[in-house]
């Protein structure tokens, strides 16, 4: 019953009768499971605060690193990922999948019992958190193939945006779970004062921040026996017309892992500071990035046995521009939204809750701001409102075309993000932060529903211009681009807050928004358009 050897929701007949039953069932049961994905993977971003409170003793820049290293790991475990569904099929993928993400789970809330920790057991462990960012291309591509093209801005929204509120369900249950000892293991007292969805938390109260693992582990053993017994492999030619065995296709989602994992690790090594890695310069991160991507690919090509005319099917995606266009396009809107969602709960911490001293004539950003605003009292709201809106996204392209919505939600960007320049200039020169932060949070506001839209509209494009076949492996890739807004999004913050000029990250992801305006206009939307308006 898990395999489907018939299958075509283009025939209105057949998706009446038949297939929208069976649609909505993966895709009701792929939601859940891609919402604990987002959160195991971006959880850094919410622990690494909690770690700052409790006194753990590593640098403001090296926390920033964990949330850059699950980032980064995650966003190439996409590229494997874009690829499962044909070789492994649609249920056996998003089985072993969930599973594995129980490995980063119960190792975090392991290694957060204890403030001796060393740095590298907690890098490891955000290394692993990647399988739950490269989980999102496998199941976008899955659902692409279960609903008709009509039908997929506003199918795919759904997967996406509620799976994408995994990063507000994180940044509202880890802070609530780590307030009581639901899992055992001795309390941590606060040195600073944290913070709750509702309120903040005093210094010297005790915390249990172990739970921001374990907890997750209620969620993923249950959804790991769901897929299993609920979902459907599509067993046709354009789909996944010979997976084999399940725990064949399962050996075959473990070694493309493999791949992604060992290129992931070459590049952190070049990227990450002695005694880890090589400690390269900052601009390092662009070719290291392309060097990945590469590389990911090229190995993936020399896979032997049957998986190899499989991918090679699948790789020509890449002889289609439009491949490249997209990803460009979709890194401004995910790659936006899941960069600030993974550095926003640090950024407020350590923009608001410090204040910004002259002391004899050097300007310090080392004093503690009481009237600072709690971090994760307010960090979730962004990604709430960027994964909620991102179906109205898809919803909205489906009537008047993904192009147009697209050309708006540039704009918007643009006009957002030189605002929380404005006030984050401000703000990080100020003693008094505070009183910047209004605005500064509206604006981020308006920022990531822009993103939500914008990744609903975006991926409606992919679906209209690319074939059935190609459609998702496209999804999958473009996903894969722009996920490493994950790891350079925080990255640039923390360069630059170490700079003094934070504002500079904004600036420059401003003119990045203006370079994909004038792409997404030239090539879907002005006279010279090869699609128009798809």
């Amino acid at each position: 019953m898990s395999d489907l050897k018939i299958w075509d929701v283009e025939n209105t007949k057949f998706w009446e009768e038949e297939g929208k039953r069976v649609a909505n069932r993966n895709l009701w049961i792929s939601i859940p499971s891609l919402l604990c994905g987002f959160a195991v993977w971006l959880y850094w971003g919410i622990i690494t605060v909690q770690m700052l409170n409790l006194g753990f003793p590593f640098e403001k820049a090296e926390l920033f690193t964990l949330a850059g290293i699950a980032g980064l790991t995650g966003a190439t475990l996409r590229i494997p990922s874009s690829f499962f569904i044909r070789i492994a099929g649609g249920r056996n993928t998003v089985f072993f999948t969930t599973a594995l993400l129980m490995v980063p789970a119960f190792g975090t809330g392991l290694a957060l019992q204890d403030k001796d920790t060393p740095l590298w057991v907690f890098q490891l462990l955000a290394f692993l958190s990647g399988i739950g960012g490269g989980n999102f291309a496998s199941s976008m591509s899955n659902i692409s193939f279960f609903f008709p093209k009509r039908q997929q801005g506003l199918a795919l929204g759904l997967n996406a945006g509620l799976g994408n509120a995994g990063v507000t369900t994180m940044q509202i249950l880890v802070p609530l779970v780590m307030t009581f000892g639901i899992f055992g293991g001795d309390a941590m007292i606060l040195e600073n004062t944290s913070g709750t969805l509702i309120g903040k938390i005093p210094a010297g109260s005790e915390t249990y921040v172990h739970n921001a693992g374990y907890v997750w582990l209620l969620f993923l053993i249950p959804l790991a026996v769901m897929s299993w017994f609920g979902m459907h492999n599509i067993k046709t030619e354009a789909v996944s017309p010979d997976v084999g065995s399940s725990a064949g296709a399962m050996g075959k989602i473990l070694g493309l892992l493999l791949i992604g994992f060992f290129t992931a690790a070459c590049g952190l090594y070049v990227i990450l500071p002695a005694p880890v890695g090589m400690g390269a310069p900052a601009i390092a991160k662009w070719p290291v990035i392309a060097g990945i991507l590469l590389l990911t690919v090229v190995l993936m090509k020399m896979v032997p046995g049957d998986i190899k005319p499989n991918l090679q099917r699948q790789f020509k995606i890449f002889n289609n521009k439009h491949t490249w266009i997209m990803s460009v396009i979709y890194t401004m809107t995910f790659g936006s939204f899941i960069g600030y969602s993974a550095g926003f709960a640090l950024a407020i911490k350590v923009v608001f809750g410090y204040q910004h001293l002259m002391v004899d004539g050097i300007m310090t950003h080392e004093t503690v701001n009481n009237n600072g605003p709690s971090a994760l009292m307010y960090a979730w709201m962004g990604p709430f409102i960027g994964a909620l809106i991102r179906p109205v996204g898809g919803w909205i392209a489906d009537k008047v075309g993904g192009a147009k919505v697209t050309q708006v939600v540039a704009i918007v960007m643009i006009a957002s993000a030189l605002g929380v320049a404005y006030y984050l200039k401000a703000a990080y020169q100020s003693a008094n932060p505070e009183e910047f932060f209004v605005p500064f949070l509206l604006l981020f506001l308006v920022l990531f529903a822009a993103t939500g839209i914008g990744n609903g509209s975006t991926f409606r494009t992919i679906a209209m211009v690319f074939d059935k076949e190609q459609a998702g492996p496209a999804l999958g890739w473009t996903s894969a681009v722009a996920a490493y807004g994950a790891f350079v999004i925080p990255k640039v913050f923390g360069e630059q807050i170490n700079l003094a000029t934070p504002e500079n990250a904004l600036y420059g992801f401003a003119l990045f928004y203006l370079l994909c305006l004038l792409m997404n206009w030239w090539f879907y939307l002005g006279p010279k358009a090869e699609y128009k308006n798809p």
